[in-house]
């Protein structure tokens, strides 16, 4: 059991994990799963479904400009002379065998930020690598995260054993910051380091002397300009005054070149959104009976509470996540209606969920955050304040987490008034407890009786009623008729001048209403308004409208 409960001070430190062969591994992952065999199982040697094996060479074709070009090309297609951008008539000239299946961008989009999901076992903050050049990456702040490992070293082993048994290529590196560690799981294999690589702290400037100025992220023209002058190393830009090379290149070196040794601050942001509140369990072997991860969620909420009594902090929204061992992961939300820290509270929130997971082939790892905390501090409600009612809010909280759990937080409201005369428009829906995001909301008014249920959009009826202002005697309404037995009214609601622009975007009428409480021969009772008045201008009748029931 590990816990984190804040980013620890240490020299911020960053992993960047670099997919040279994202499209086709994608594919080839995708082929082995509609076979029913995970990578883990899958032979080195044969084809999946009739689709091409990993030995053959394989391009995937994307339109552009001009016709078919190469998009994406296996090793074997690079090793046989294919390469990306160049035309797909030509690549079948080279190899002749040269099997040729779509580019997906979408499709390696979708299965990337999978992958960054999956990445969250390293550590809460990861992020799709956004660079146009070099792309299919992922960036993970680790800072404060290896311990939990062993150590950085162990840390990228850990990872790159477990991408290739995924059957997926990878480059990575640890540094300061982002720029370095960019440059380094790209650049460093060609220029003497490993596959893997951790530049120590501190390290930047010497790890990025010998690579070349296209690993700072420059454009196509600022690394190509910087190459006509002989700066084709990154090491021979230290020397040169940044106002020489913003004079000659703009902003634009001087800034990326900042970054890389940790001189320009670059955040990362993750996905989805940060939490500093998190408790982990890792397993010797992947575990998937439901009893167990029934009890190892126990001691992950335990643990979570546990950080968070010692930051006085309550959560609102919590997420577990099971790292599954076919690279998947599973996961189950909960939000509170008010901050918590009960374990059993937070506990049953998740085990109503633990019967919908899937966890076929295990999970080796186990993930609780707090994606959203409040501040609770720790204190003791007097006898009188009980009395009074302040603990009315709590109480109630459990069962409306428990609601909302089942049918969805946006399903569990309340109303709340709001400063308008017309009654469509005098309530919103708000979160069921005060302090929620109800944005100040107004009092409730003493006004005439309302109606139990209030029609979407008021409905036409056919009316005769006692002319000039008197209550209807008859209304038709959906083709029955109804015979008044008893009404009240008129209730005058004139429009609201100061809201006639909005009234009239809203499509929203602005005439004078006149309501009445109607009670038809059968007892049922409605509201019901005319607009327009018996002889106003002598050109139309008034029109009637059903509104609303009555109990």
């Amino acid at each position: 059991m590990n816990r984190m409960n804040r980013r620890e001070t240490s020299r911020k430190r960053i992993l960047s994990l670099w997919l040279p062969q994202w499209p086709t591994d994608r594919l080839y992952r995708a082929w082995q799963k509609a076979s029913g065999r995970t990578p883990r199982g899958a032979r080195k040697e044969g084809s999946e479904g009739g689709q091409p094996a990993r030995e053959e060479p394989l391009a995937l074709a994307v339109a552009q400009q001009g016709g078919q070009r190469v998009g994406a090309a296996n090793m074997a297609a690079q090793a046989a002379g294919v390469r990306v951008g160049m035309m797909l008539t030509d690549a079948r000239a080279l190899v002749l065998d040269l099997k040729i299946r779509d580019l997906l961008p979408e499709e390696d989009a979708r299965a990337l930020a999978g992958l960054a999901d999956w990445c969250g076992r390293y550590s809460p903050w990861v992020a799709v690598d956004k660079e146009e050049v070099g792309s299919y990456g992922i960036c993970l702040d680790v800072t404060g995260c290896a311990h939990l490992f062993g150590g950085e070293a162990a840390m990228l082993d850990d990872l790159s054993r477990r991408l290739t048994g995924f059957a997926i290529q990878a480059q990575m590196a640890i540094a300061d910051s982002l720029g370095a560690a960019w440059a380094v799981a790209r650049y460093g294999a060609r220029y003497g380091s490993a596959a893997t690589a951790i530049v120590p702290v501190g390290g930047a400037r010497e790890a990025l002397y010998r690579l070349p100025v296209g690993a700072l992220r420059l454009s196509v023209e600022a690394a190509d300009g910087l190459t006509r002058l002989g700066l084709g190393r990154i090491g021979e830009l230290y020397a040169l005054p940044p106002g020489a090379l913003t004079a000659r290149f703009g902003r634009e070196v001087t800034y990326r070149l900042d970054q890389a040794l940790g001189r320009s601050d670059e955040p990362l942001s993750p996905r989805p959104a940060k939490t500093s509140f998190w408790s982990r369990m890792a397993f010797p072997e992947p575990i998937g009976h439901r009893d167990h991860i029934a009890g190892a969620t126990a001691q992950l909420v335990e643990d979570l509470c546990a950080v968070l009594e010692g930051e006085e902090r309550g959560a609102r929204r919590i997420e577990l996540r099971l790292y599954l061992a076919d690279g998947t992961v599973q996961r189950i939300r909960a939000g509170l209606n008010q901050a918590s820290r009960q374990p059993d509270h937070l506990l049953r929130l998740l085990s109503e969920h633990l019967p919908s997971l899937e966890a076929q082939f295990g999970a080796d790892l186990m993930i609780l955050m707090a994606g959203r905390s409040d501040p609770l501090p720790a204190g003791q409600r007097s006898i009188d304040n009980i009395a009074a009612g302040a603990s009315a809010g709590e109480n109630l909280a459990p069962l409306l987490d428990r609601l909302g759990n089942r049918l969805g937080t946006a399903n569990v409201a309340r109303f709340a008034p709001v400063q308008s005369y017309l009654p469509e428009q005098a309530a919103r829906l708000v979160p069921p407890l005060p302090g929620g995001g109800e944005g100040g909301a107004g009092q409730w008014r003493h006004i005439a009786r309302r109606p139990v249920y209030l029609l979407p959009r008021p409905e036409p009826v056919e009316a005769v009623a006692e002319v000039p202002d008197g209550p209807p005697v008859l209304f038709r309404w959906r083709g029955i008729a109804h015979r008044v037995r008893r009404g009240d009214g008129p209730e005058r609601i004139a429009p609201e001048w100061w809201h006639e622009m909005q009234a009239e975007a809203a499509g929203l009428a602005r005439e004078t209403r006149d309501y009445y409480r109607i009670e038809d021969s059968r007892g049922q009772r409605y509201w019901l308004y005319r607009r327009g008045l018996y002889g106003g201008d002598g050109t139309s009748a008034p029109e009637w409208y059903l509104h609303g029931f009555f109990a």
